[in-house]
């Protein structure tokens, strides 16, 4: 199939060309490079379309004979003030509303669109007594007291976590978050009044090659590397038991052609959403031990008691849909990968991130 791929220069647009070629496909490279992301001097990889995807009404022949659209192009990160909030909106909402307008004009009805986690929020809690529980925000005066944990709200007992599957509550807690909660929204509708399909797949922590490097809109396990590279103990914020899964590269880009080959079906539903994770999940503590044991000279990480306002407590996904409908289980455990990404090559990057 004839494929677009946005983002084709990033650190996971990188990975899903990759698969995409390696399966036969024929790939459309978009991605528009800009200096925040991918430095000063960037130059488009060969065969790369340096293009805005916010512009995409201007370009949208390109989309003649695009059989598949894998929309990975964004502004990517927790998002450290509020500040960042124009840059989200902008280049992830309208970009993605740009998109899909060009794509509706060219003919082309089928969309694999890269999310998040962090539509989430919070991840599943359960108390032993009440069953599923949705806590309220955690308190700053706990935080500070170093009491980490979500209570029950009837018992006051500690809530433990639970699996999340694609039907839980969206409660986006960022600007980045509600960037991609729009982009679902937008991307469903357009399916529905359309008469087209979308896979949207909901990605968690991914690290590996290529990855960028420590930045404030970095990935801990990018943050933790860098520490380690310095000689200096990777800080472990609030007490490192908060619960995460990490999902390596290469299973993310292989979960993005199941999803080409499945949304190309007669039986594809409008919208379908899916956790890419590797169903492995780990403590914070864990992974910064776990990418110190990699490197040349281990440092044993540091468990600090910061914390920062609006992080989660635990949010852990299930993977048994994205198994069970599009024939994806992760290939790499945190166990393997995460070490291994402790020599692994990097990337440098500005204050933005574009995947």
């Amino acid at each position: 199939m004839r494929v677009l791929l946005t983002g084709s220069a990033g650190f996971i647009g990188g990975a899903v060309d990759r698969a995409l070629a390696a399966a036969a496909h024929e790939v459309v490279r978009v991605d528009l490079l800009t200096p925040a992301a991918h430095g000063p001097d960037a130059a488009a990889p060969p065969g790369t379309h340096r293009l805005d995807v916010r512009d995409a009404d201007r370009w949208r022949g390109l989309l003649r004979g695009v059989d598949v659209v894998c929309h990975q192009a964004a502004v990517v990160g927790a998002g450290v003030t509020v500040a960042d909030l124009p840059a989200y909106a902008s280049h992830n909402d309208v970009g993605t509303a740009a998109l899909l307008a060009a794509m509706s004009a060219e003919g082309v009805a089928r969309l694999v669109l890269a999310s998040s986690m962090v539509v989430y929020g919070e991840g599943r809690y359960a108390c032993p007594v009440h069953g599923d529980r949705v806590p309220p925000p955690r308190a700053p005066e706990a935080l500070e007291a170093g009491e980490f944990d979500n209570h029950c709200p009837d018992c006051g007992q500690d809530l433990a976590w639970a699996p999340v599957d694609e039907t839980a509550r969206l409660d986006p807690r960022s600007g980045y978050a509600a960037s991609k909660v729009a982009q679902e929204h937008y991307a469903s509708a357009w399916a529905r009044q359309s008469g087209s399909a979308v896979v949207a797949l909901r990605y968690h922590n991914v690290y590996g090659p290529h990855m960028p490097r420590d930045t404030p809109y970095s990935g801990v396990a990018a943050m933790f590397r860098s520490s380690v590279e310095r000689g200096e103990p990777p800080q472990v914020y609030e007490d490192g038991a908060q619960v995460r899964d990490f999902v390596h590269v290469d299973d993310v880009a292989r979960a993005n052609v199941l999803a080409v080959d499945a949304v190309s079906g007669s039986a594809a539903a409008p919208f379908a959403a899916y956790n890419v994770a590797s169903g492995r999940p780990v403590t914070i503590l864990r992974v910064a031990q776990l990418v110190s044991s990699g490197a040349e000279r281990p440092v044993p990480p540091a468990v600090t008691g910061r914390y920062r306002a609006g992080d989660v407590r635990h949010v852990v996904a299930s993977p048994a849909r994205a198994t069970a409908e599009l024939g994806f289980t992760a290939a790499v455990p945190p166990e393997d990968g995460l070490p291994a990404f402790a020599t692994a090559p990097l990337r440098d990057g500005g204050a933005h991130q574009l995947v």
